[in-house]
């Protein structure tokens, strides 16, 4: 048994206003084939050009591990050349993963290779992030701290994305006070007895190849697994929805700082008590013993 996806919809290209219309109003994910063939990113981005603009810079690296009480918010799991990192992913498959990269900040001069695409939405120019991952290496299922609109342009290969919209919750073993599922879920192939109510769960899936971009609604959960080493970087626009703006700064303000408080009074009984209840109130909006 999988799990109940049906594929994101396709198109090659789109207008702003049909943008507006199809996905961004009924907030619906879509898959852009052919947005940014005429930006330089297109036929320059691949991990051996990574390596001549970034080579020198220290990265940050996380893998799958998981949360611990003792880890910060974000806290990376070790660290290392971008060059090594590179060399790394072409060798063989690893768990490490670059994620919110801020390339205006590490490497300015690959501001030059794109543009911010006009789909009606005013994005956060100041936060381009670039993401990386070597083979099967993946992201647990998650949904971003500020829920907003987001771009996700991939280059190099192919990547898996699952997505889910806030409807789910209560069928996804999500962690009180987090943003995340239960981390021994494996959302790539679901052990429906240790987790029935993912039975009940209606979801997306996306293979993005290179160049592709994949539309995620406000607030949306999302999978990601590197099928092939390669990277993509996300652009972002506020959330609309006034209950979602309200959730974010929630978030960002209170819920996050509340948790750190209690990582560093209770510990790791604080991290194991979530765990705990994440199945506790899944079973119990589900009618599961």
């Amino acid at each position: 048994m999988k799990l109940n996806l049906q594929e994101v919809p396709r198109v090659k290209t789109i207008t702003k206003q049909e943008f507006i219309k199809h996905y961004f109003k009924p907030q619906k994910p879509v898959v852009i084939e052919r947005y940014i063939e005429d930006w330089p990113a297109f036929t320059k981005w691949n991990l051996d050009y990574m390596k001549q603009v970034a080579g020198d810079k220290t990265v940050p690296l996380y893998d799958d591990r998981p949360v611990d009480y003792k880890d910060g918010f974000n806290e990376p799991h070790a660290t290392m050349k971008m060059s090594e990192y590179v060399d790394l992913l072409k060798k063989e498959p690893t768990k490490y993963r670059i994620f919110l990269w801020n390339i205006l900040k590490e490497v300015p001069q690959l501001q030059k290779d794109y543009k911010y695409p006009n789909f009606g939405l005013r994005l956060m120019k100041g936060l381009p992030m670039l993401f990386f991952g070597g083979r099967n290496s993946y992201t647990f299922m998650h949904y971003d701290i500020d829920l907003a609109n987001i771009f996700h342009f991939h280059f190099e290969g192919e990547k898996q994305c699952i997505l889910f919209d806030q409807k789910q919750n209560k069928h996804l073993y999500k962690i009180p006070h987090s943003l995340i599922t239960r981390e021994d879920i494996d959302f790539a192939n679901p052990d429906f007895n240790k987790w029935p109510a993912l039975k009940h769960a209606q979801g997306y899936i996306a293979n993005l190849n290179h160049g592709e971009v994949l539309y995620m609604p406000e607030g949306w959960w999302h999978y990601m697994r590197y099928i092939t080493p390669g990277f993509s970087m996300s652009l972002r626009a506020i959330a609309r929805n006034p209950k979602n703006l309200g959730k974010a700064i929630y978030n960002i303000f209170f819920m996050r700082n509340f948790d750190n408080a209690m990582r560093r009074l209770k510990g790791q009984k604080w991290i194991d008590w979530k765990n705990e209840q994440a199945i506790v109130r899944t079973n119990k909006s589900n009618n599961l013993k």
